[in-house]
């Protein structure tokens, strides 16, 4: 009898393997790039049982559809105000092919380049956070904060204070928080707790709580970072709300610190970021605010000078059909002409993306890459070690900033004039299932300070050569490659 059931178990196991690789095969590449399938069919002919539940559970790369039609109808009000306002660039001030790149941005994010901005790099941690805190004092109507993570601790201590005092002044200072990165952070509860006290309004982004029907695939993120005071003056960059060290046990046991870049804005492009915020504060409250808390356009102050900027804000994310970042940096690379580079904490590029790159190389231009020496998620700094070989025989510089500093800054620049500074990483996971936004800039001065930022990491770091490289064991090799695999599943 035991002989039997033994035999009938074995019987459907075996069916039920070859529906899954049957299903597997017909569902998995419809809609999905040919590297994020074969990972998954080769997850799922490896290790089917445990395969398809990790598909049915982080297979699908975008938000539930009732949440997009909201983004949706959002970009359909954002468009309709852009459609009111002159916003002619003018065509000789900037490349041939600048204009068609914030066409597309405002068709794919629905937020119009501006012109008449300024902007100011502040690389040093505590610097921003006071910064941040300084024009926070200055607020009269409202202050609009969000955030991946939001931490009470001594290093924003001081940005807490700015907030309580302006609630007490009558100002209406409203914070978003991602959901599971703020709730696995040390002190999330007295940070919370801290909040509600001042009389913050706040909300999470992307709240997995399936009892209050909040669900959506788990590891979806909203990586965003941004402050925003009465219209007037902006944040933003790669930069949380938290000490350097995120207050992790195993990132004190190393000693590791986060290297930032933010940037201050002023102007009418300041006007766009806080769009994003009135935006997701209503994808997640279901509040659309109103002429409370908002500046049109045309009442902000611009700067008329011959330095002023043109700016755009580019919102991404699974809330969109298109991946509207990497669509905005793969324009940026191929309409290069002299030089591209790139800072990114976590660099693992698609196939799109590196023939992009390793094409500008072959083109003749000067293209350099600035990133960690060391990793603090070992997963994605061997996928990202993976792609060194080829970078490195294209011709791309390859500089590592030392430990136990990481690189954490986001930023790519082209040629004199062009720049993007944001909260997105050059990798999968903020082309596909993060909610990011950059700043796009057309502006020498702008870019001159980048490049001041840039020659910092040179100074304080060293060249990764093809000679060295290729002395790596075939040890460290074998990880990466298996990273790399592992890395394409989304």
């Amino acid at each position: 009898m035991n002989g039997q059931l033994a035999a009938i178990i074995g019987g459907v196991l075996v069916i039920a393997d070859f529906i899954i690789r049957v299903v597997a095969l017909i569902i998995i590449p419809r809609e999905r790039k040919p590297t994020a399938a074969m990972a998954w069919l080769l997850a799922i002919f490896l290790i089917p049982f445990v395969g398809i539940i990790l598909f049915l559970v982080v297979g699908n790369s975008k938000l539930p559809k009732a949440r997009r039609q909201k983004q949706k109808e959002i970009d359909r009000m954002i468009s309709a105000k852009a459609a009111e306002l002159n916003l002619d660039l003018d065509a000789g001030r900037v490349p041939d092919w600048f204009i068609p790149l914030v066409r597309q941005n405002e068709r794919l994010g629905a937020l119009p380049a501006l012109g008449g901005n300024s902007a100011e790099l502040i690389g040093d941690y505590q610097d921003s956070i006071d910064a941040m805190t300084a024009a926070i004092d200055t607020a009269t109507r409202f202050v609009h904060v969000e955030f991946y993570i939001v931490s009470w601790d001594t290093t924003t201590k001081g940005f807490f204070t700015a907030l309580e005092t302006a609630v007490k002044r009558g100002v209406v200072v409203r914070l978003l928080a991602d959901f599971e990165a703020s709730r696995s952070t040390v002190g999330h509860d007295e940070t919370f707790a801290e909040l509600d006290r001042i009389g913050v309004k706040w909300s999470y982004m992307l709240p997995v709580r399936p009892l209050k029907n909040e669900y959506q695939r788990p590891d979806l993120r909203n990586h965003r970072k941004l402050v925003v005071v009465d219209g007037r003056i902006a944040f933003t960059g790669s930069q949380n709300l938290i000490d350097r060290t995120y207050r992790s046990e195993k990132n004190l046991k190393r000693g590791l610190k986060w290297q930032e870049l933010m940037t201050r804005v002023t102007g009418p492009v300041v006007t766009a970021l806080n769009v994003v915020f009135i935006s997701d504060w209503y994808l997640e409250t279901e509040e659309l605010l109103g002429d409370e808390a908002n500046v049109p356009v045309d009442a902000v102050a611009a700067n008329s000078s011959p330095d002023a900027l043109v700016g755009q804000i580019v919102p991404s994310g699974p809330g969109y059909d298109a991946e509207n970042n990497l669509r905005l940096f793969l324009t940026l690379v191929t309409s290069a002409r002299s030089r591209v580079i790139i800072t990114s904490p976590y660099f693992v590029p698609d196939e799109a993306m590196m023939y992009a790159i390793t094409s500008a190389c072959f083109r003749g231009l000067d293209v350099q890459l600035f990133v960690s020496e060391i990793g603090d998620q070992g997963s994605v700094w061997h996928a990202q070690r993976s792609y060194y070989g080829d970078l490195l025989r294209a011709g791309v510089k390859i500089w590592l900033y030392p430990g136990p500093f990481i690189l954490h800054s986001k930023h790519l620049s082209i040629d004199d004039d062009v720049a993007v500074i944001g909260s997105s990483n050059m990798d999968i996971r903020s082309f596909s299932l993060n909610a990011e936004v950059s700043f796009l800039v057309k502006g020498t001065s702008f870019v001159a300070q980048m490049r001041t930022v840039e020659q910092g990491y040179r100074d304080a770091g060293r060249q990764l050569t093809l000679d060295e490289w290729d002395k790596e064991p075939g040890s460290a090799t074998f990880l990466d490659g298996i990273a790399r695999l592992t890395s394409a599943l989304k």
